[in-house]
């Protein structure tokens, strides 16, 4: 590895599995210190053990990021630990099917809390720390679903669209404090969080789901949690230092059609 966030330390929500594990991995590979946050402790504790058995830095938090409180305890938490916050990786999310016609108000409400009030939340209690450390980047996690429509998937193309408004607008509000914010916008990544969806889509059958939904992307296969961290790896560093309030779009050509 090459030591791109060398001496920083990041605070990665969602980070007990899927791209947040590979992103919290790959962070620590680079040198930063880890804040490993996940709503599931024990999926948490096991990511931070793996870094720290690697050689790495880690702590876990647990975290839901839909209360105040929490997030707060989070940012404290990574400050009291290794003294400082330079990075923001807003990964944390929850799926969500159904229409307008169909989704319950539930639902709904559930899949804005965590995707849209989370990263809020999380983001509003890490400004004021990653300013006082010199400035940093915020990474938020979108979606293919906020950039386009998606039949039966209203609540999370909804709140994934959010996502990408917010990043914009801090994007504007934070650039005085000199905080980068960016957004990713990754097509379909096979991750715990998308087995059920892909499983609703083939009526039951996973296989079936998945190739349907490889189908949409003209690079032939699904993402891996590992792509997508590269791309977080990318606009946390200073490889990125010119980009702010930009959509990455990492979707093996999905959207270019």
């Amino acid at each position: 590895m090459t030591g791109r966030l060398d001496g920083k330390v990041a605070l990665i929500t969602g980070a007990g599995s899927g791209i947040g594990q590979a992103a919290a991995e790959l962070f620590a590979a680079e040198g930063a210190a880890v804040v490993v946050a996940d709503l599931r402790a024990e999926a948490a504790e096991e990511t931070a053990l793996k870094i720290t058995k690697g050689g790495g830095k880690a702590i876990a938090v647990p975290v839901d990021v839909a209360v105040a409180e929490q997030a707060e305890s989070a940012v404290a938490r990574a400050v009291a630990e290794f003294g400082r916050l330079d990075v923001l990786y807003n990964n944390a999310g929850v799926d969500s099917s159904g229409s307008v016609a169909e989704a319950t108000e539930a639902d709904w409400d559930r899949c804005f809390a965590v995707n849209v009030k989370g990263t809020f939340l999380c983001s509003r209690a890490a400004v004021p720390r990653i300013a006082e450390s010199g400035g940093g980047a915020i990474i938020n996690q979108g979606s293919v679903a906020a950039l386009v429509g998606i039949r039966n998937f209203a609540a999370y193309c909804a709140a994934k669209g959010a996502v990408v408004s917010l990043t914009r607008s801090m994007a504007l509000d934070l650039a005085s404090h000199r905080i980068r914010v960016n957004a990713i916008c990754p097509g379909t990544v096979f991750t715990p969080l998308m087995e059920p969806m892909l499983r609703a889509r083939g009526g039951g059958d996973l296989e079936a789901g998945l190739a349907m939904t490889v189908a949409k992307y003209p690079i032939g296969r699904l993402g891996t949690p590992e792509e997508i961290a590269r791309v977080a790896l990318f606009l946390a560093s200073d490889d990125s230092s010119f980009l702010t309030g930009s959509i990455v779009t990492a979707d093996g050509g999905m959207t270019a059609q």
